[in-house]
Formats: structure tokens, C-alpha cells, sequence
């Protein structure tokens, strides 16, 4: 009886975990991912993986080993102040600048887009996005009864429609996969890699990863190493539902494009694969279920920065900063979906290392006994090259914005530093920190650990 109550509690939480990381993103990228790849499938999903599906895991089972008492108190391992700086823009990154924008323009893509002039597609999305966020603002000042209904109904409704799609797409496929293209020639693996970057659920991982020790302990599971059990236990579940969705929309995606053509993002392919289908009826079903979700989605996300930023601004109420975040958000969504994304890879290939870093030194802590200088030496060799990253990615999008001392500190890097060519320049920085930080004179000071 005990086993079955422990496997109903790895099940119950594991589905809020799938809940809370499966967003719009999940969908668009592999799709997208799946047409660009095409026979080097397997290279690209496994590469995408890593990173969309390992790293949120270790994330959360950073959170239940560490005993942390949220994102700031992980990261001011490294200093309080870091803590602090790093957590507000990781939050904003997850919230109001990226994906909470990715929310309302995902659904507009899929369900509306494909039928309008183009002349007049920056209208509607204005208007849409204007009652998407009076929507999200409304509920989000008390989000308890939506999410709720939309967790209990629409979600499971979502998949039940996609698996739907999925299932016919692979029994009644759409052609071959084609040629790769681009990146995706060579090296497969490590464009899928950072591909898995755009879901942003590493850092969700880290926003949202108190959250499911919260609700670990509300089972009434209060022991560090039964947390840390049922944090491992509850991702496995999670992740490889994610891994069985992810497979199969890349094979969508692969086996797509002789039937539908490409497109520039993974709404549209999405949107065409529906109708390609279902025909139109389908495509706008699929579309109203997706607003729905994505409705959940973005009041979650309202409401976790929110409750982050009030904490950090107390003088300011929470009700101020969800009109704050739905206003910033609803003008970010208007930049368009294409838009968002571009402009979100250079700040994600800054993040995205110190977060891998961050997530590994607080696995790894008890090795090395918890040592502030081990945090701060390696966080600070990784910001150096992740820097680079960032800088590297928003130059390519933008024509016109390099700076001659950074391409000069960049051609040194890829001339010097090992993998910096395949995007993990930051490895060897990061393990050379660690070592000195372990070494260096007075770090025998240990960072506080709950």
C-alpha cells in the first residue's frame, strides 16, 4: 500500500512539474528544429534533450539536495549580490521580456495569422494581445480558481488533441525527411543543444523550482533526503513524458516539409501541419486550446515575478507589479513573435551558462564544502565567456553592432579556448575557476547552506 501511495505522489507531482514547463515554447521549437534537421534527426533531438529535458532535471534536483530557500538564496552562494542581480534577470527573462510576450503571440501564430492579409496582421495582434493580457491581468490578481480549471480541463483537453495530431501524423505521415539545413549540416548535436536554450526551462527550473519543494512538503514529505527522493522521483515522471512529446513533434516537424513548405517559425508549421490534417476547423480548434493554455501559462508566470518582485520592492504592491509586468508584456508581444525570439538568444546564450554552472556547483557543493570562493571564481570565468556568447549572438542578429575590442576577445577565444567554436567555451573557465576558487588563500569560509 505504501508503494502505491508513493508512486501516486511521484505521478501527482511530476504532472504539476509537466504542467509548469510545458508552454509555448515547448511546441515551436522542436517542430521548427524537426524541418531544419531533417535526416539528421536523431543528432539534433538528442542535443535538444540535453538541454530542454537534463537541465531543467537537475535543476530541480539542485533545489531539493540544497534545501534553498528560492532562486535568490541559490544564487547568493555566490555573493548576495549576484544573487540578487542574477535572480531578477532570470526572472525577467522568464517573465516579462521573453517568454510571457511568447504566451500571447504563439496563439495569435497558430490560430489567427494564417488567415489574415499580412497588411493588417499588426492590428490584430495589438488587439488580440491587448484582451490577452486584460485577461491574464484579471486572473492573475487571484489566479488560484483559473489555474485550476484550465490545469484540470484544458491541459489534459491540449494533449488529448495533440497526441490526436501526433498519432496520425505518424501512421499517416506527410513525406520523407529532407536534407538539413543550415547549422544543422554539422554539427547537428550541438545546434540542437542550443536550440534547447529557447524553451528558457533551465531557468524555469530555477525560478519555479521552490515551487515543487513547496509542494513536496505539503504531501507531508519533510525529510531533506526524502525531498531530494521525491524531486528525482517526480522529474523522471516529468521529463520523460517531455522526451515522448518533444520525439514526436520533432518528427512532425522532419517529415513535414514536402507537405506544407517551411516557414519562418514554429507556429506557423504548427498551424499548417493542423489544417494540413484537420483542415481549418482543426487548425482554430487547436488554436483556441492552445489560447487557453497559454492563458495558465502566462498567469503563472504574472504571478511567480510578481510575487519575486514585490518580495525585492516591498514598498511597491503585488497588484502594481502585475500591471506593470502584463503592460510591459503586452508591448513586447506587439515586436512579434520572430522578433522575440532573435532578440531572446543573445540574452539565453548569456544566461544559460552561468545557469548550467550554477546548477552543477550546487549539485556537486558537498564536495567541496560548500565554499563561497569555489561558487564565485567559477561563475566569474563562465560570465567571461558567456558574455562573449551573448554578444557573439546579438552581433549576427544585428548587423552594424559589433565592437571591435569584443571581436578582438573573440577571435582570441576561438584561436585559444577549447569548444568555444561548438558554443562550450565555458567549460574549461568554469572548471578552472572551481579549482581556484578551492585553493585560494582564505576560502576555507563556507557559503550558507539551509
Amino acid at each position: 500500500m505504501q508503494n502505491n501511495r508513493s508512486f501516486t505522489t511521484y505521478t501527482v507531482i511530476g504532472t504539476m512539474l509537466f504542467g509548469m514547463f510545458f508552454g509555448a515554447g515547448n511546441l515551436i521549437f522542436p517542430i521548427q528544429m524537426g524541418q531544419l534537421a531533417g535526416t539528421n534527426f536523431w543528432p539534433a533531438l538528442i542535443g535538444f534533450l540535453v538541454t530542454a529535458i537534463g537541465l531543467p532535471f537537475l535543476g530541480i534536483l539542485a533545489f531539493g539536495l540544497s534545501g534553498s530557500n528560492g532562486l535568490r538564496d541559490l544564487a547568493g552562494r555566490v555573493h548576495p549580490l549576484f544573487g540578487l542581480v542574477f535572480s531578477m534577470a532570470l526572472y525577467l527573462t522568464i517573465g516579462p521580456f521573453f517568454a510571457i510576450p511568447r504566451t500571447a503571440t504563439v496563439p495569435f501564430v497558430v490560430g489567427f495569422e494564417p488567415y489574415m492579409n499580412p497588411e493588417h496582421t499588426r492590428l490584430y495582434l495589438a488587439i488580440f494581445s491587448f484582451v490577452f493580457f486584460a485577461i491574464v491581468y484579471y486572473f492573475s490578481l487571484n489566479p488560484a480558481k483559473i489555474i485550476d480549471y484550465i490545469g484540470k480541463y484544458l491541459t489534459p483537453a491540449f494533449l488529448l488533441f495533440l497526441f490526436i495530431l501526433i498519432f496520425i501524423a505518424i501512421v499517416k505521415p506527410m513525406g520523407s525527411f529532407e536534407m538539413p539545413v543550415g547549422d544543422y549540416s554539422s554539427p547537428a548535436f550541438m545546434t540542437g543543444f542550443k536550440e534547447g536554450y529557447n524553451t528558457m526551462d533551465a531557468l524555469a527550473s530555477l525560478a519555479f523550482g521552490i515551487v515543487v519543494i513547496h509542494a513536496i512538503k505539503g504531501l507531508g514529505i519533510t525529510e531533506p533526503k526524502a525531498i531530494a527522493k521525491a524531486a528525482w522521483k517526480s522529474g523522471i515522471f516529468a521529463m520523460a513524458l517531455m522526451m515522448l512529446i518533444y520525439g514526436l513533434i520533432t518528427f512532425m516537424g522532419a517529415s513535414s516539409v514536402s507537405a506544407i513548405g517551411t516557414f519562418d517559425n514554429g507556429g506557423l508549421i504548427f498551424a499548417a501541419v493542423a489544417q494540413h490534417y484537420f483542415g481549418s476547423f482543426g487548425a482554430l480548434l487547436l488554436a483556441l486550446i492552445i489560447v487557453l493554455a497559454c492563458l495558465k501559462t502566462s498567469i503563472g508566470l504574472i504571478t511567480s515575478c510578481s510575487e519575486f518582485f514585490q518580495a525585492v520592492f516591498p514598498k511597491f504592491s503585488y497588484r502594481s507589479f502585475v500591471l506593470l509586468l502584463c503592460l510591459v508584456s503586452f508591448v513586447i508581444a506587439n515586436f512579434g513573435l520572430n522578433n522575440i525570439i532573435q532578440f531572446a538568444v543573445p540574452v539565453l546564450m548569456l544566461l544559460y551558462p552561468l545557469a548550467i554552472v550554477l546548477i552543477l556547483l550546487t549539485l556537486c557543493s558537498p564536495l567541496f564544502g560548500h565554499k563561497r570562493s569555489v561558487y564565485a571564481a567559477s561563475m566569474l570565468f563562465t560570465f567571461c565567456v558567456s558574455l562573449l556568447d551573448g554578444y557573439s549572438a546579438l552581433a549576427g542578429s544585428l548587423p552594424g553592432s559589433a565592437v571591435s575590442s569584443f571581436e578582438s576577445l573573440k577571435a582570441f577565444y576561438a584561436d585559444y579556448l577549447p569548444f568555444y567554436q561548438i558554443g562550450l567555451g565555458w567549460i574549461l573557465p568554469a572548471a578552472a575557476g572551481a579549482a581556484i576558487g578551492y585553493f585560494w588563500p582564505g576560502s576555507s569560509k563556507k557559503t550558507a547552506v539551509s
